[in-house]
């Protein structure tokens, strides 16, 4: 170690004054004073070597650098301003976009039923299942084929096709963060992706190479339509299409009634999960009002099962069954056949969807001459007990005319000619409605337009039909003479029912009505509008027709006998007429009908049935329409517990002696 001494440490050495060569002081320079700081003796001056490197200022390159970092600190602090003021709502926007995700609440549509209440239509818990294109690719999943990966788990749940679902889960649009997979499944499907999703979950947690390629698949509340009754009714109430709206029926007709009101969502995601901010909003559905019918559901299931085992053992094309409340002109029942499912549109046949009782329209033959015969007395020409001679041909215009039996010389009252129905005495009846056949044509024409011939029938039922009915003066040669017993002039089933209940009503024609109101989601319901009301004949026109009615039914020579009912006074009319192809436009085999009410003395149900080109058995209205008549009758009276009045028939003439 140095030892530190104690002595007081030597004086620095001041150099003296510079001399010059001869020891004197150099001019120009003072000796320095006592105090005074000496001065530096310059070092001399060593010669330069050869090929030295002479450094250069830094300065320079301290200044670059300085200003690049102060641009780029410059460009910084712009795009900061620019970000954070000019175009903050435009970012926060786009941040929006991205985080949250908006979708539609479908409103639960409102259910049909029929008039006691019982569920027709309604609708269940279901999902439409969406996705999230974005989340399937290879920036979210680390792998290039996620969306076939999802769409081989997807396909047997959904039951689609692989590729389709490819497709949709790789769309054109890259930036799309929504598409539709499937709508209305119901909750054990997505009960199955549930679970698949969180068993990717659970196996991504253990296993760093799994990815749940589900994630972006998600579910929004809907609903699903099902007709708990199968094909029943299925005529009125429709369907309903992938959409959500009414294809058919009082679905079509009310749809917007049925709809409601939708809601809207919007929520934030992350990682497929919906998270709870306070960003989300929901705007709630409003549920669609319930729609109660006229439907009687156990006499349109008596109407559906007869017409439908009728048009199967005839080999028919179709037909149709109507039944109506004759008092309030409420519809009970109205039956096709063939008919469909809406539950599974896909094994109907096109034809058979729709509803034929009011789409179809056909010439009615011989239930349409009560209207000529209302006609006759309403106009004072004839009573029922007028006598008729009717021979078996009768020339009128261009044609001979018959009946459907070749006959000698019949001598019939008017009551007869109805009972018998024969053309002949119907042409000859109403021959006398005016002085010349152009008048009685007129007259003729304005009971047929009273009667709701030849316009709709107030039901406002989609894709009905008002028939076919020239105005009088149009009338050619052969029609003034067909029409008054039902041919060259067209209807549907619901006008050729609703004549007979406006007999049956004293004359007084109800507009049918199938919707007896509506029920709104607060729970009040709404009675639908009082349906139109028309006098067409005086109740004392009304009950004489009543009477010969009963003749068609009671009277062995009627042409009805078959539609009798035990106990019950019964009041019909037959019909078998020409009928058109619609493939071909000409006549081709038959329409067959039977329309009547019951009790006849105190009317509380009416019942027309038709049956288009009966092809086995006969085809005659009164052989395989009047049992189908009776059996709907009976039981529609048994099930509205309508009593038999008990009062005897008042029975009329049917033929006269010479």
């Amino acid at each position: 170690m140095t030892e530190v001494s104690d002595r007081e440490p030597p004086r620095r050495r001041v150099p003296g004054p510079a001399r010059s060569s001869s020891g004197r002081p150099v001019s120009g320079q003072r000796r320095p004073g006592p105090g005074a700081r000496p001065t530096r003796r310059p070092a001399p001056a060593r010669p330069a070597a050869p090929n030295a490197l002479r450094l250069g200022s830094p300065r320079p390159r301290l200044r670059m650098v300085g200003l690049a970092l102060t641009l780029v600190l410059i460009a910084f602090v712009v795009r900061l301003l620019q970000v954070q003021a000019v175009d903050a709502s435009a970012y926060a926007a786009k941040a929006d976009q991205n985080r949250y995700v908006g979708h539609v609440l479908a409103a639960e549509r409102g259910g049909i039923t029929d008039r006691n209440g019982v569920a027709l239509a309604a609708s269940v818990d279901a999902y439409d299942l969406t996705a999230d294109p974005t989340m399937f690719n290879r920036k979210m999943l680390g792998i290039d084929d996620g969306p076939e990966q999802a769409a081989a788990l997807l396909a047997p749940i959904l039951g689609q096709d692989q590729a389709t679902l490819v497709k949709k889960l790789r769309p054109a649009n890259k930036e799309s963060r929504y598409v539709l997979l499937a709508r209305r499944q119901t909750p054990q499907v997505w009960t199955q992706i549930k679970d698949l999703k969180s068993a990717l979950n659970e196996k991504a947690d253990t296993d760093s190479s799994t990815v749940n390629v589900l994630a972006g698949v998600f579910a929004d509340p809907s609903s699903k339509r099902v007709y708990p009754n199968g094909d029943l009714a299925a005529g009125i109430l429709g369907w309903v299409n992938d959409e959500g709206k009414g294809g058919g029926g009082v679905e079509q007709q009310l749809n917007k009634v049925l709809t409601g009101k939708d809601g809207k969502i919007r929520y934030a995601q992350s990682g497929g999960r919906l998270v709870p901010t306070a960003g989300s909003t929901e705007t709630p559905a409003v549920p669609g009002s319930d729609v109660e019918l006229t439907i009687d559901r156990d006499i349109q299931w008596a109407a559906q099962n007869a017409i439908s085992k009728q048009v199967k053992e005839s080999k028919a094309d179709r037909g149709y069954v109507i039944v109506q409340d004759t008092r309030t002109g409420e519809v009970l029942a109205m039956a096709d056949s063939p008919g469909f499912d809406p539950n599974d549109l896909s094994d109907a046949s096109p034809s058979a969807l729709g509803n034929a009782a009011l789409q179809d329209a056909y010439e009615p033959g011989s239930t349409a001459k009560v209207m000529s015969m209302a006609a006759v007395l309403e106009e004072n020409a004839a009573t029922p007990l007028t006598h008729v001679v009717v021979p078996n041909r009768l020339h009128r215009g261009d044609r001979l005319f018959k009946d459907d039996i070749d006959h000698a010389t019949w001598n019939l009252t008017l009551n007869g000619v109805l009972a018998k129905s024969s053309n002949i005495g119907t042409i000859l009846a109403t021959g006398q409605l005016g002085k010349t056949q152009p008048q009685a044509n007129q007259v003729l024409y304005s009971y047929l337009r009273k009667f709701g011939i030849g316009g709709y029938t107030g039901l406002d039922f989609p894709g009905e039909t008002k028939g076919i009915l020239a105005p009088a003066d149009k009338w050619s040669t052969s029609q003034q003479y067909t029409i008054p017993f039902g041919q060259g002039v067209s209807i549907n089933a619901m006008q050729a029912a609703s004549v007979y209940s406006t007999i049956a009503n004293g004359g007084v024609r109800v507009e049918p009505t199938l919707v007896r109101g509506e029920k709104g989601p607060d729970g009040r319901f709404t009675p639908a509008a009082k349906p139109k009301q028309t006098r067409v004949v005086s109740e004392k026109t009304a009950k004489t027709l009543a009477r010969m009615l009963e003749s068609v039914v009671d009277d062995q020579e009627g042409t009805g006998t078959k539609a009798r009912i035990p106990g019950y006074r019964v009041a019909g009319k037959t019909g078998t007429a020409n009928r058109v192809d619609p493939a071909t436009g000409r006549y081709s085999g038959y329409t067959s009908s039977f329309a009547g009410f019951a009790p006849a003395d105190n009317p509380r149900i009416t019942v027309y049935c038709a049956i288009q080109n009966a092809t086995k058995g006969s085809y005659f209205g009164g052989q395989i329409c009047g049992p189908i008549y009776r059996e709907v009758m009976e039981f529609a009276l048994k099930t509205l517990q309508v009593p038999p009045t008990g009062a005897k028939a008042a029975k009329l003439p049917v033929s006269f002696t010479p």
